[in-house]
């Protein structure tokens, strides 16, 4: 009997949660749909993109690389700060799921993380539109 993996296993690991990330952060900053987007980010996205590297590599199943360098990820408290609605969600999602098509994670892995993604970028809105 085969031991079944995780989304974590099957897109690659940490070396496609990294590419995944870097791609994702310089979308985010060369094209202008996502300007918006790019603005709630400080200057530096170097801390943003390890957070993110670091979460995710926990979030798809890999080992818990974040909760001991910054605690338990309480991501919706953490983005109580920016104000995000429907446009500020939907700006996440096609920059993820661009990064996702970009770095070749896609069929039935990409579909259920896309799923996944948008769940979770849904439950972060603190704002009604």
């Amino acid at each position: 009997m085969s031991e079944r993996k995780n989304p974590y296993e099957i897109i690659g690991g940490a070396g496609k949660v990294e590419e995944l990330v870097d791609r994702f952060y310089d979308l985010m900053s060369l094209e202008e749909v996502f300007a918006d987007l790019r603005a709630m980010h400080s200057q530096d996205l170097s801390g943003s993109r390890d957070k993110l590297k670091l979460f995710l590599t926990g979030w798809l199943g890999g080992p818990d690389v974040y909760s001991p360098k910054y605690g338990h990820p309480m991501l919706r408290a953490r983005h109580l700060p920016f104000k995000i609605g429907l446009k500020e969600r939907n700006q996440w999602l096609a920059c993820m799921y661009r990064a996702m098509e970009d770095c070749g994670i896609d069929g039935q892995i990409g579909a259920q993380l896309e799923e996944s993604f948008f769940n979770t970028a849904d439950w972060m809105r603190n704002q009604p539109n």
